[in-house]
């Protein structure tokens, strides 16, 4: 049976206790990792989120009956012991903090007993995640998580001691806003008082940080909850925490100032890690034709190269094809690999198939002899014309796909990445920073037909690109005065300069297909705001979730959220989303619509 702490206080965490502490008596509470009976002595290893602390239960020291209760103790029961620290008698655990020492039992509070639990509470546990996010509460117990939660909570401190010094003001921006186009898909809350009008859940607080700068706040920051009806991978989920800033009077130098050194802090104070600033940084369109990627990792090599114009002409029909009709050829080199075996060779091609790439083709530089997959097609010159542009030596196999600029980079990008996991090429202790700056203003959609904001409508262009600021005029050609900061192949943050000329903005609602009227019945409440005075002002915002998690080298996003959501945007514990009464639908005005089967 359950008992009471009453009279009881903690004296310090399990994993708090010193040598210092040796011979002091001690009160220590937490959940039982494990139990050892040997007879004579019981040896219990009690677990808080600060660490484990060894307790041994000796008859002579706890009396009969203390010593019977100790040997009912099983897996998770919670504890609260009283007893002397000493030296340990035994072997001494060199892998806990605390594991030259233990506490010798004097009494024992069962305050909770447990079932037993359907996975054990282990760091690294190879439990399935299903069943682990199922009983997310134990699987929040594992001291991995809980050192994860606790170096998010750290950053979190940190990050707002250094913004309030660097003189940002901490304001709450409101999360029933309104729904606005230009982005991911929005979480609508209807309105009870409103029927038929919904809310938006924010997506960022974008706007509303604007408007803070038009009222003079001049430096913002918030840790923002921010939600996005989207697909999901490894590092993304529908509702997450950004940490966000806008500042007035600045360019972009004067942003990535201060998250370089905002970064710089955080790694020197979690990890002990001296971040060398300023970092690289690098246009839009040279990480596409170096990487494959706005993102790119880089820890490796293996970029890509560009063949265009040595095959344009080529017997290859594949190649000299795709470049007479506007398409790129692009390859990489992979060091050493020159004997890979064809069937890896075929499933790489079936991994660019995924992305839309119709297949690869190859040059292994072999010590007996060059083999091509389109030798017959080529002479033996221009293929190793091929081979010296890639930067290839005997040993190495060189890989070629062949399409338009956008799908060919991209899938030979995601081929590089694949290719240093699969090889083991990456240096897992490199932080690679690096600023991607003069993003493309629009991007091309295929499902809208016209041009869309790659970033948002409020996003300044770079001002020798004004010109071409018309829908006459060729919009691929603006550049953006955006920056998105990535490390390791992920984008940890993006931001840009915001437009503050009502001029520019106007054209801007132009090039989107916004007419005057759409523009004001969207985004009134910003257009009214910057009739009265504008300072020049911009922005950014990390993803803290995934910031924490490339800090601590982890594969998945979820392994840094308390309750994250699976794939399909569920809670596997809560069973959320779920149905709701008819009084609820009915106060709200909702009736649903019978889906017609196709």
């Amino acid at each position: 049976m359950a008992e009471s702490m009453k009279g009881l206080r903690r004296s310090v965490r399990c994993g708090e206790v010193t040598e210092d502490m040796i011979g002091k008596t001690l009160t220590l509470m937490g959940w039982t990792q494990k139990r050892r009976n040997l007879g004579s002595l019981i040896f219990v290893d009690l677990r808080d989120r600060s660490g484990i602390m060894q307790v041994l239960f000796d008859e002579t020291m706890i009396g009969p009956e203390g010593f019977a209760k100790a040997g009912g103790i099983r897996s998770e029961f919670v504890l609260a012991v009283t007893g002397v620290v000493q030296r340990r008698g035994g072997a001494v655990n060199e892998k806990l903090k605390t594991g030259t020492m233990e506490l010798c039992a004097t009494d024992l509070r069962i305050l909770s007993e447990s079932d037993t639990p359907p996975f054990p509470i282990e760091e690294n546990s190879q439990t399935k995640e299903e069943l682990r996010l199922k009983n997310r509460t134990l699987d929040l117990r594992r001291p991995d998580i809980q050192r994860n939660l606790m170096v998010k909570s750290r950053v979190a401190q940190l990050s707002r001691e250094f913004m309030a010094k660097e003189g940002f003001l901490e304001i709450e921006t409101p999360m029933l806003g309104k729904s606005t186009p230009e982005g991911a898909r929005d979480y609508l809350v209807p309105s009870r008082i409103y029927p038929g009008s919904f809310f938006a859940l924010p997506q960022s607080p974008q706007l509303y940080k604007q408007l803070l700068m038009v009222a003079g706040y001049d430096r913002y920051f918030q840790l923002a909850r921010c939600f996005r009806d989207e697909d999901l991978r490894a590092d993304r989920q529908p509702e997450f925490t950004q940490m966000d800033m806008e500042l007035s009077f600045v360019d972009i130098d004067d942003v990535i100032d201060v998250n370089e050194r905002l970064l710089q802090h955080l790694w020197k104070e979690i990890l002990g890690i001296e971040i060398s600033v300023p970092f690289r940084r690098m246009k839009w369109i040279d990480a596409m034709n170096r990487f494959g990627s706005d993102k790119p990792d880089l820890r490796f090599g293996m970029e890509l190269v560009d063949v265009s114009s040595l095959v344009k002409d080529s017997g290859f029909g594949v190649f000299a094809d795709c470049v007479k009709n506007g398409g790129y050829v692009r390859c990489i080199t992979v060091k050493g690999q020159a004997d890979m075996p064809r069937k890896k060779i075929d499933a790489l091609a079936e991994f660019v198939r995924g992305y839309g790439l119709k297949g690869l083709a190859y040059i292994q530089l072999k010590e007996g002899g060059t083999k091509c997959s389109f030798a017959k097609f080529m002479t033996p010159e221009e293929i190793s014309a091929l081979a010296d542009a890639a930067g290839a030596q005997t040993g190495d196999l060189v890989l070629f796909g062949a399409d338009k600029f956008k799908l060919v980079s991209e899938t030979m990008g995601a081929l590089r990445c694949h290719l240093a996991r699969e090889l083991d090429l990456i240096d897992r202790s490199k932080y690679e920073f690096l600023w991607i700056v003069e993003f493309p203003q629009f991007e091309w959609s295929e499902e809208e037909n016209r041009f869309q904001a790659m970033h948002h409508p409020f996003t300044m262009p770079m001002e020798e690109d004004l010109e071409y600021l018309d829908p006459s005029k060729d919009l691929s050609k603006i550049r953006a005065k955006a920056y998105d900061i990535v490390l390791n192949g992920a984008e940890i943050g993006g931001g840009s300069v915001r437009i503050h000329q009502s001029d520019i903005q106007e054209k801007m609602f132009e090039c989107l297909g916004f007419t005057r009227e759409q523009a004001n019945e969207q985004f009134s409440f910003l257009l009214n705001a910057f009739r009265y005075g504008v300072p020049p002002h911009a922005g950014l915002a990390y993803g803290l979730d995934r910031v924490v998690m490339m800090m601590l080298g982890l594969d998945s996003i979820r392994d840094v959220i308390a309750f994250p959501k699976v794939k399909d945007s569920s809670d596997l514990m809560t069973q959320a989303p779920g149905q709701v009464s008819e009084k609820q639908l009915e106060e709200l005005g909702i009736m649903f619509r019978q889906q017609k089967e196709d």
